[in-house]
């Protein structure tokens, strides 16, 4: 999924590429929905949350 950046908002990521949501839940990204979702960028979302970005980005381009 080349379409996808971490520096792109979550909000952005499932507006454009609403396939990459499944992935992001298994991360254990269940705030897809809420109102960071829509200001974070995924590389400070994914601090947040404990996640490694370079492993997301990887499990994200093979969607």
């Amino acid at each position: 999924m080349a379409n996808v950046t971490k520096e792109m908002t979550i909000g952005e990521i499932l507006r454009t590429a609403p396939e990459v949501a499944p992935v992001l839940l298994e991360a254990g990204m269940h705030c897809l929905g809420c109102p960071s979702a829509q200001a974070e960028s995924l590389e400070d979302a994914v601090l947040v949350h404990g996640i490694d970005i370079d492993e997301l980005m990887k499990k994200i381009a093979e969607v």
